[in-house]
Parts: structure tokens; C-alpha cells; sequence
């Protein structure tokens, strides 16, 4: 299984707190889109690609689905987080309205709690894992917010910010899922890491 944060959106681009508002690929994004799936390919033969239903990772899914020549398939569990109020805020609009909220790691009302992102996620990849049973390469398109919560979930504590078309490995035996290696789809150049919250 590898997970694969969509490429940079135009509120990624405008520095907003997305959550599960949907702004679409920007321009670069796009580019970025096209340069990742070329790379994915290469990895070895891809034998599904499924997506958050959000367009910027349903954008970026279709584009590996399209160069790995298989179907996409879309479910909302992938989605990012619910951010409640703070979606489609700056990060200055934040820290007026709510002070000390960031820098002391309180969250809104209507933001969706850790442990819930994770839960869904989890179901998620579980049904997907029994859809594709011993199967080669499955890339799931998702937000850095879903792959930070499961990286946290399985015990990695350090990694921090996630770029814009990052991967991370996930390996399963049985029931159990463990973490493998990061890795970068793109090129230096090419190479954004919006600045989450």
C-alpha cells in the first residue's frame, strides 16, 4: 500500500486551512499531479488507485490511475480532517480569533478529533486490503493530515510536516498493518510543503 498526499491546491498555494472545504489543484499542482504518477509507475506494477472524493486528491488519483492504466475508485473515508470554523482561514486569522489556540494545541468546536480521522482511515484501508487481496502496488491518494494521524497512530512521532506529494509505505500482514519507508514523488524543483497548521 503506498499513500500519496495530493498534489498543492489553490487554498495549499494561498496558505488556508483546507479541512474538508474543496478547492482544486493549482496549476503547479497539476504538474505535479502528471511528474508523480510517472514516478509511481515506475515503482513496479500499479493494480488499483483509490482517492479521497475531495477534488484535489480525486484530481491526483485519476491522473495515477490514468498513467498506471486501471480504474480509479473514490471513497470519502480518505477525506482530510473536518477543521470545523478554522476552514479556509489563514493561519493569522486564527491565532485573532481564537488566541492561543495553535500554540497550545486546543482545537474549535466541529473539529474532527484525532482518534476519528485514524478510525475512518483504518476501516478504510481494511476494506480496501480485503478489495485487493495480495495485490502488487495499491496507491491511496489522500491528505497529509490522514497520513500524519496514521503515521502518529503507528508510532512515528518525527517526520512533521508532509509535502505535497509525499508517500508513505504501509505493509500488512494478517490483520496487522505497520509502517514502512517514506518517500518523494517529485523532483527538487517541483517540491511544495504547504504550512499546516
Amino acid at each position: 500500500m503506498l499513500l500519496v498526499r495530493h498534489g498543492q491546491s489553490t487554498w495549499n498555494a494561498d496558505g488556508r486551512w483546507q479541512g474538508q472545504a474543496d478547492p482544486p489543484l493549482s496549476p503547479l499542482g497539476v504538474e505535479q499531479a502528471s511528474e508523480a504518477a510517472a514516478r509511481v509507475v515506475k515503482l513496479g506494477p500499479v493494480d488499483a488507485v483509490w482517492a479521497s472524493d475531495l477534488e484535489r486528491a480525486r484530481h491526483t488519483g485519476a491522473t495515477i490511475a490514468e498513467h498506471a492504466g486501471v480504474e480509479l475508485t473514490v471513497d470519502a473515508r480518505f477525506r482530510e480532517r473536518h477543521a470545523g470554523p478554522w476552514q479556509g482561514l489563514r493561519r493569522v486569522e486564527i491565532d485573532a480569533q481564537w488566541p492561543d489556540y495553535l500554540s497550545s494545541g486546543q482545537r474549535p468546536e466541529g473539529y474532527e478529533p484525532d482518534v476519528e480521522v485514524v478510525a475512518r482511515a483504518l476501516a478504510a484501508l481494511d476494506d480496501l486490503a480485503v478489495a485487493h487481496p495480495g495485490e502488487r502496488v495499491v496507491v491511496v491518494v489522500t491528505h497529509g493530515g490522514v497520513i500524519r494521524q496514521l503515521e502518529v497512530h503507528f508510532g512515528d512521532h518525527e517526520r512533521g510536516l508532509i509535502p505535497n506529494l509525499s508517500g508513505r509505505r504501509l505493509h500488512r500482514q494478517g490483520t496487522t498493518w505497520t509502517l514502512g519507508d517514506a518517500l518523494l514523488l517529485l523532483g527538487e524543483d517541483t517540491i511544495t510543503v504547504p504550512g499546516q497548521l
